[in-house]
């Protein structure tokens, strides 16, 4: 005969595994996809992310980042958002402007002065009125934005000046914002895949390209190319942008924790960005490379000249609204 013992024990232990086996079923895997490399703070912090959104959720989320592009170039982990293959991705809002035009004016050339610039107006109604809109349109949610870095511009040509641009054969990635400074320079611009621009820079292909400093050095385009100018002419940022499937799916509670801890991701690969880019003008110099400080009013005098707000699809007051942020 089985004894009470015996027959509670059991009892006890189907009831552990049907309560585990409900939390197994009950967890969501989430993916979490951007085109950064693994040693780069956008991937870091969102690895971190991932973890304290299932630390904050009681293990009711299981976060998978897949950087490096692993899940395809930007424009197809955007295009996964409407597909819903992914829940989760950074990206720029050059990419959020094939969606809603207004929201790329924070790409026109010299809108930003700098980092602490962007980040004020982050907190501002004019961010609040874009990413509102980018919702309204995609159903999508900006819920952080990183700053990304200052971009600068690489050449095997020495530049001083926006006219000394002219002809110059440079890789700049197929976004309005991002062509405006190069073309009213007078400069060929060529789009090419992020992950082939060494190898294009390194045969000839072209001859130039623009990213961040931080950029310039996990990439390695330090090693293919002899002048970094400081051209500074846009303050990028990456947007941290949930999916709309995704978004409606959330309780209010978890909208709030997953805000919260994508806020803080933000915050954290900011400072190591800014940090970083401070320390990278002399680790130029080390490596022999000629870095040439510039008038950055000759080349937004240019811009200003040579490019009308209209042909982007960008309100002039909203320009305005972030140009006189303090």
């Amino acid at each position: 005969m089985i004894s009470r013992r015996t027959i509670g024990t059991t009892l006890l232990a189907a009831a552990a595994g049907f309560l585990m086996a409900g939390t197994a079923h009950a967890q969501e895997v989430l993916k979490w996809a951007h085109v950064y490399e693994v040693t780069e703070p956008f991937h870091t912090e969102s690895v971190w992310a991932g973890e304290e959104i299932a630390k904050r959720t009681n293990g009711r989320y299981k976060v998978e980042v897949f950087p490096a592009s692993q899940l395809g170039k930007e424009a197809d982990i955007n295009q996964g958002l409407k597909l819903g293959t992914v829940d989760i991705i950074i990206s720029g809002s050059s990419f959020a402007a094939k969606e809603y035009a207004p929201i790329g004016v924070t790409y026109f050339p010299y809108i930003f002065r700098d980092a602490d610039h962007l980040l004020k107006y982050a907190k501002t109604d004019t961010y609040r009125k874009l990413t509102a809109g980018y919702a309204d349109k995609t159903g999508n949610q900006i819920v952080a934005t990183t700053y990304y870095g200052t971009r600068q511009t690489t050449s095997n040509r020495a530049i001083a000046k926006c006219a000394d641009m002219q002809g110059l054969k440079i890789r700049v990635p197929d976004v309005p914002a991002y062509l405006a400074m190069p073309r009213a320079c007078g400069a060929n611009t060529t789009p090419i895949a992020f992950a082939e621009v060494y190898l294009a820079l390194q045969n000839g292909t072209v001859e130039a390209q623009e990213n961040p400093l931080t950029t310039i050095e996990a990439k390695k385009f330090f090693e293919v190319q002899k002048n970094i100018v400081l051209t500074g002419h846009i303050v990028d940022h990456l947007n941290t942008i949930v999916s709309k499937t995704r978004w409606a799916s959330l309780s209010d509670e978890d909208k709030k924790i997953f805000t919260e801890v994508m806020q803080e991701a933000a915050a954290r690969a900011t400072q190591k960005i800014v940090a970083r880019e401070k320390e990278l003008v002399q680790v130029f110099k080390d490596k022999g490379l000629t870095v040439t400080d510039i008038d950055k009013s000759d080349f937004e005098k240019t811009v200003l000249e040579k490019t009308k707000f209209e042909d982007f699809g960008y309100d002039k007051a909203d320009w305005e609204a972030i140009k006189a942020i303090q």
